[in-house]
Parts: structure tokens; sequence; C-alpha cells
């Protein structure tokens, strides 16, 4: 339960996201090329991590220039979706049509009429603050499986921004009951997949041409429940967002467990992967995909 001066300060956050909000979208857009390009150019340590993902996913494809080219369009879209946010609480359901867009949703509804509800792949790409949007629009309960962030006040600002319309958070620890429960109340389950884990979390799959320590939760979820796995992502357009829906991925089953596991999750990065390459920049590449390294799933030698 949150104290009084947590309350305050989330109050305090909402207030300030709310004043960014007040600037035409014209203006912030031209903020966010000044002030991304000013992060860029700033921030050493994370330009430096972009730069070196950027590379190591590109550098046999994609000349030096480019990839500097697209590391500075990530600090820039990143700035864009602070002020994308403040400009997001003015919205009201009436007027998400005029800003959001569906494409693909005879897919989500082809999964959804299973009725085992249905595993959302999705990743941290152009805005994902707005995936709850799209459970919205189309009229489908969702939950979102999130990391619930440290700062107790800031969390509880998200939580209310993603349960805006509608939608249900469910804290990624322990989330088991809490996804299974979402499951049966044939709900969309929304779980984002682009992230390192610890390898006792994961399991190494290809990703961008390298191996990558990959949560296969999703995986274990599709393979216990049956539910089907429909990929979305939510893509930044010039006119404002399209949530993108995809086609299920069937489960794999061979009847050998970590294969099967292995298998899936390396198709979800595939599909991430696609996205991605066709939209480089709208990436959240500041994040140390490949961090895990293969060695580091070896047992330790015990010294007797």
């Amino acid at each position: 339960m949150m104290r009084y001066s947590e309350k305050i300060t989330a109050g305090v956050f909402e207030t300030l996201f709310k004043l960014l909000g007040f600037f035409p979208r014209t203006w912030t857009a031209r903020m966010a090329d000044f002030l991304g390009g000013m992060l860029f150019c700033v921030d050493k340590k994370h330009r430096g991590i972009v730069m070196d993902n950027l590379t190591y996913a590109f550098g046999h494809e994609k000349q030096p220039e480019e990839i500097k080219k697209i590391a500075r369009q990530v600090f820039i879209n990143l700035v864009k979706v602070v002020f994308e946010i403040g400009w997001s609480l003015k919205l009201d359901e009436r007027s998400l049509a005029k800003y959001f867009k569906i494409d693909g949703f005879r897919h989500m509804k082809k999964a959804y009429e299973k009725g085992k509800g249905v595993l959302v792949l999705t990743a941290h790409c152009g805005n994902w603050e707005f995936l709850a949007v799209a459970g919205s629009m189309i009229e489908y309960p969702v939950s979102m499986v999130v990391r619930p962030l440290d700062f107790k006040p800031l969390d509880r600002f998200f939580i209310n921004l993603r349960s805006r319309f509608g939608g249900k958070v469910i804290p990624k620890q322990r989330s088991l009951r809490a996804i299974l429960r979402s499951l049966d109340r044939r709900e969309m389950v929304v779980l984002l997949m682009d992230q390192n884990v610890d390898w006792y979390e994961g399991v190494f799959v290809d990703f961008m041409g390298h191996r990558a320590c990959t949560n296969k939760g999703l995986a274990l979820l599709a393979l216990k429940t049956g539910a089907p796995v429909v990929p979305v992502f939510m893509v930044r357009e010039k006119s404002g967002f399209r949530a993108e829906f995809g086609p299920e991925i069937f489960t794999v089953k061979t009847g050998d467990k970590q294969k099967d596991i292995e298998i899936n999750t390396e198709e979800y990065n595939r599909v991430i992967e696609n996205f991605i390459r066709r939209y480089p920049d709208q990436w959240f590449w500041v994040h140390q995909r490949w961090k895990t390294k293969p060695y580091q799933a070896w047992p330790r030698k015990i010294d007797l």
C-alpha cells in the first residue's frame, strides 16, 4: 500500500507529464529532434551501448554512417516516448480512432475465438506504452505482464497509465497464477519478450544472428495452456500510431520439452527481429540485449 508521500510524488509525476502534453505535437516533434540529438552527443555511456548493439546486429550489412544515423534516431524516439505519454493523458476513448489504427485484427480475432485466451508477443518498439490502447479499441480484455519499477511513485503512475483504458497490470514476479487466471477469463495477456535475462531464466537462441539469452516463459505458457500466440507491435507513424497484429505463431510440440522451448522461443525472436529490421530506429537499442553470455550457463566448479 502506498504511503501518503508516495501518492503525492505520483501526483507530481502526473502533473509534469500533463504539462508536457500541453505542447502541440508539431512542437514536441521538433523538441524531440533537438533534445534527442543533444542526448546522443552528451550521453557517452548509452551512445556506446546503442552503437555497439547496432554494430553487433548490422555491422556486416550497414555502413558506419548509417548505423550512426539510426543510433541518433533511437535517442530522438526515446524523447518522443516521454512527450507522447504526456500527450496521451489528454485523450479519451472517443478520440482514440483519430490517432490510432489497427492492422491485422483478423489474426487476433481468429485466435481469440479459440476460447483459450491469447498470449500476445510484443517488444519495446515504437511506443510500447500504448499497447493497452489497442486492447481498448478492439474491445478485448487485456492484461500486461510488467516488471515493477523500483521507484514506487513512478511505478504507480505507469500502472495508472497502462490501466487507463481498461487494461490490467500483472507484476512479473510470481506472475504464473495471475496469467493462468487471465487466460481462463479469455483475456489477452501481453508479454514483452525482447530483453536479456539471466541464464537460469532463459534459453540461448538466435536473435539478429547471435545467441541471446531469451526468456522461456512464453514458450512454457503456450505449451502448458495451448493458448494461441499472436504478435503485436505499436508502430509510430507521422499521423499517429498503428497496432500491427501478425499471424498466430503456432506452437511446436515434438515431445521433447527442452527442444520445444528452444524451437518456439527462437521463433518468437525471429518475429521480433523481422519487425526490428523493418523499423530499426524504433527498437530499444539502449538495452544490453546480449549481456548474458553462453559460458555463464556452465556449471561452476566447486572446490572441496
